[in-house]
């Protein structure tokens, strides 16, 4: 049966493919997204304080997953809403800090249940921001950004789409006999031509790419910065799903899933390793040129905290107001901190670091 864009894919098939989905060049590729993986696993663990890169690499992820819906922030702008978010940020900016609030969200309840649909339902109501369900009306149609094409119609139906889901999980928990990261290559494409949702599908789908990882412990927390591949290479992403879809050509979709894991965990690990250095340098900055100041605490509260507030350093119970900002102002006195007001409020950036989260 010829696929036609125009008509609902009721006819998606169900998981497993029944293409083969372990040749030699995908089984290759996996050893070398293991190791990689392994690699960034190894680099996490070796920072002390992993509020470091819990709050730092989802945030990126967030930024670069919410660019592929040509939803646009800065890294700047979103350090500055992260603990604050309706404090004057904009739409974009709010709407990346969801997604980095979604995947934290999940990430804390992997400890309590598996990946399911009702994860998938929560992480895109985080998301969006509304109460949202699986799609329940037809008309739902994904068109071409350029030409206005329409390039593929989801399947409709509640009770099809919940039964294809269901399919779904029962793959990702069951299908043992394949790799995990052979199964996260073929879930994100199934989960995606779903479509199960009226917005927020791709996103939702590469938030769960990361908790997948992490509940088959290739992670140990969600810093894999996998949406960076995806951006630097959008064109190919849309074209290889189509062809999953068009053509049943799964063994090249596989392949870009497992060069994005290699690729990106290989650049996470470097941007992990950098971090960790500049941490210990500020750290013993702070000690030989405020030492009366000094506590390895604070130290770290300025990474997890780029954009720093008085009060994050009262809440972290480091110091009381009047001594959090003595010691903020002697950060800048150093030059490790800069101070910023906005409207009434005094804002300590940490620029170092900012800059070296933004390559």
């Amino acid at each position: 049966m010829t696929f036609d864009p125009k008509k609902p894919y009721n006819e998606l098939p169900l998981l497993p493919p029944k293409a083969d989905i372990e040749s030699k060049a995908i089984l290759k590729a996996c050893i070398e997204a293991r190791a990689a993986l392994g690699g960034l696993k190894i680099a996490g663990d070796l920072i002390p304080n992993q509020g470091v890169l819990i709050n730092t690499i989802p945030l990126l992820e967030a930024q670069a997953s919410s660019e592929i819906e040509n939803i646009v922030t800065t890294t700047d702008r979103l350090f500055q809403y992260a603990n604050d978010m309706d404090g004057g940020a904009d739409l974009a900016t709010k709407e990346a800090l969801r997604y980095r609030t979604a995947l934290y969200s999940g990430y804390k309840h992997l400890s309590e249940r598996p990946l399911t649909t009702a994860t998938a339902v929560e992480v895109c109501r985080t998301i969006k921001g509304n109460d949202l369900d699986i799609r329940k009306t037809p008309g739902t149609a994904l068109l071409n950004d350029v030409t206005g094409d329409i390039i593929y119609t989801p399947p409709e139906g509640e009770s099809l789409l919940r039964e294809k889901l269901s399919n779904w999980e029962k793959f990702i928990h069951e299908a043992e006999e394949f790799d995990p990261l052979i199964r996260m290559a073929v879930m994100h494409y199934q989960f995606e031509a779903i479509h199960p949702f009226n917005d927020g599908n791709g996103r939702t789908g590469r938030v769960l790419n990361l908790l997948y990882l992490v509940e088959k412990e290739l992670l140990s927390i969600p810093a894999l910065y996998l949406s960076r591949y995806i951006i630097e290479n959008k064109a190919e992403y849309y074209r290889l799903l189509n062809a999953v879809t068009a053509n049943g050509q799964w063994e090249d979709w596989i392949l870009y899933m497992l060069k994005a894991v290699t690729e990106t965990a290989i650049s996470t690990t470097a941007k992990i390793k950098s971090i960790r250095s500049l941490l210990n340098e500020t750290a013993n900055k702070i000690r030989e040129e405020a030492p009366h100041i000094y506590t390895r605490e604070l130290a770290d509260l300025i990474f997890i905290q780029p954009y720093c507030r008085i009060s994050d350093v009262v809440d972290a119970n480091l110091a009381k107001r009047q001594t959090a900002s003595v010691h903020l102002k002697r950060l800048c006195d150093i030059g490790v901190l800069q101070n910023l007001k906005v409207g009434r409020e005094i804002l300590f950036l940490n620029p170092a670091f900012l800059e070296l989260l933004k390559h």
